[in-house]
């Protein structure tokens, strides 16, 4: 990456980190206690987090066009001050009703500000010299697990869930707002773009609907590891321990794969990179399977790295394919399969894990290699549309 992308890098980076923390990692440590004050199941809270990402998904490509045109800054600098109104929003919820619509007010700040949008504001800022800056921004919000989830306990044990959801408020507004829009370039010709846009036509042709497909494939499997990892390693023979301990190590191999992909991998075609990561979560279901809970931590290895590089894919496949022009709005019709995946697949795989118990893995490793049958479909020719 050049000196001139590393100040955006920088504060993208930071801001993703923000971003992730302050609302999809929230529900895995604020939803019981969020539940007992309410007076609900936490079946309320993880559905009214479900329903975000719904919304999410379906704004997908609206949010995408808005910055094809006009560029990020404007855009991530909106998500700030929405994600901040639906955490206060949140904080003050004494009713289901109204941590419901906090949730549908999160859900529309993470349609502008998490990844498919950042990887749209790079696009629009370096078009196809893109890569570099999609891996750097990754690589530091990779870590958004590893510190939002401290500082939420933190927060959880000595001030309350309420006054974390304020002070993850108030992060947005005096972090991740001024990063956002200062650091962030303006797009010439914004407003004329504006004024004379008319609506992108992008047909839903084979590598569009292949690509889709491969993605929200492997955001199911992401998806129901987020939700049910330590409990399917416990199917397999680990002990409770043993499978908190190498779910502990996921981060640290997305990270490390996503120092892989900046390097050596760097120099393929992203479906190469692609491909490799789709082998990585059933190769890590093997080794479970033969020698059961004692490989916990290497099944855990195998899927975060795999994961960690099939984020990126997300960005730079469709990048390297279709090229820069309408890159935002493809990544939201592309993504929003994946996003809707994403929302059902805890309880789908949920309702699985009773039933199958450690044999769930052959369902997600077969939605893995279903991805990796569809990856050999796809050209990697640049298209001209």
């Amino acid at each position: 990456m050049s000196q001139r992308q590393l100040p955006i890098i920088l504060a993208l980076g930071t801001t993703q980190t923000l971003a992730w923390a302050s609302s999809y990692y929230l529900p895995a440590l604020l939803a019981d206690p969020m539940a007992r004050d309410l007076g609900v199941s936490s079946n309320w809270i993880f559905g009214a987090f479900s329903a975000s990402l719904v919304i999410s998904a379906m704004l997908g490509p609206r949010i995408g066009r808005q910055i094809d045109l006009v560029g990020g800054r404007q855009v991530l600098s909106a998500s700030n001050l929405t994600m901040a109104a639906g955490l206060v929003l949140l904080g003050l919820s004494q009713s289901v009703a109204v941590m419901a619509i906090a949730w549908l007010v999160l859900g529309i700040g993470m349609a502008m500000g998490l990844y498919d949008a950042a990887f749209a504001a790079l696009g629009r800022i370096y078009g196809t010299e893109a890569r570099h800056s999609i891996t750097g921004i990754t690589l530091m919000a990779g870590f958004a697990s590893t510190i939002g989830w401290p500082l939420t306990a933190w927060g959880l044990s000595h001030i309350g869930w309420r006054d974390t959801c304020f002070a993850w408020a108030a992060a947005n507004i005096l972090i991740g707002l001024p990063l956002n829009f200062f650091v962030l370039p303006t797009i010439k010709g914004a407003r004329q773009a504006v004024a004379t846009a008319e609506k992108p036509h992008v047909p839903l042709d084979r590598t569009m609907i292949l690509l889709a497909f491969i993605f929200a494939a492997v955001w199911t499997v992401t998806g129901a590891m987020a939700a049910h990892f330590p409990r399917i390693l416990e199917t397999t023979g680990a002990t409770p321990v043993e499978a908190i301990a190498a779910g502990a190590l996921i981060g640290p191999a997305q990270v490390g794969a996503r120092i892989l992909e900046a390097g050596f991998l760097s120099r393929f075609h992203p479906l190469w990179s692609t491909r490799l990561a789709c082998l990585t979560h059933p190769i890590g279901a093997v080794v479970v399977a033969i020698f059961g809970g004692a490989a916990a931590s290497a099944f855990a290895l195998f899927h975060g790295s795999g994961n960690g590089i099939l984020t990126i894919a997300r960005g730079t496949l469709p990048l390297s394919i279709f090229g820069p022009k309408n890159f935002g709005y493809r990544l939201g019709i592309i993504g929003a399969p994946a996003r809707m995946a994403q929302a059902v697949a805890p309880l789908a795989f949920g309702l699985l894990i009773d039933v199958m118990g450690a044999k769930v893995l052959i369902v997600s490793s077969a939605l893995s290699l279903s991805a990796l049958a569809a990856l050999f479909l796809v050209r990697a020719e640049r298209r001209a549309d």
